[in-house]
């Protein structure tokens, strides 16, 4: 799966139910829907890599696809959402399944919750390594790490 097509999922799923999304819960989102897949399932849902920035995991490509026309905080809506997307047709049963459940589980945090939540978690601190919390940081966070780690919050 493209990774976009699970950023527009999210869109349109958080829209739908009158939720408040901005850039930095959808990527927190994004990073929870692979986190969990990875532990679940010991495969990625998507292609894509995050890395440990300063507000916590980031995707560099959901990045760029907004980075001209929004901030941080900005507000993401069905009026994103990809030309020709269809959910029907990006994405399978299962993926949605997959999706929903972590939706239904960190949907109702703020960005600024999920960002403190990443900063506790051990696959964004050892990307960061011994960097100070405001520095920049283009790490890769391993997503072998993030198996191990969702995997062991599963006992």
């Amino acid at each position: 799966m493209n990774i976009n097509d699970a950023c527009d999922y999210i869109i349109e799923r958080m829209s739908g139910a009158g939720s408040t999304l901005n850039l930095l819960k959808l990527q927190k989102l994004l990073y929870y829907v692979q986190g969990w897949h990875l532990a679940f399932y010991k495969a990625p849902l998507f292609e894509g890599k995050f890395q440990a920035w300063v507000h916590g995991p980031v995707n560099r490509e959901i990045y760029d696809r907004f980075r001209h026309e929004k901030s941080l905080y900005s507000t993401v809506d069905t009026s994103d959402l990809r030309l020709g997307y269809s959910s029907s047709q990006n994405l399978s049963a299962a993926s949605i399944q997959h999706i929903n459940s972590v939706l239904d589980t960190y949907g109702c945090f703020t960005g600024d919750q999920l960002e403190y939540m990443t900063h506790q978690e051990d696959p964004w601190v050892q990307a960061r390594g011994d960097l100070e919390s405001s520095a920049r940081c283009e790490s890769e966070i391993d997503e072998r790490t993030m198996a191990t780690y969702y995997s062991s919050r599963l006992q």
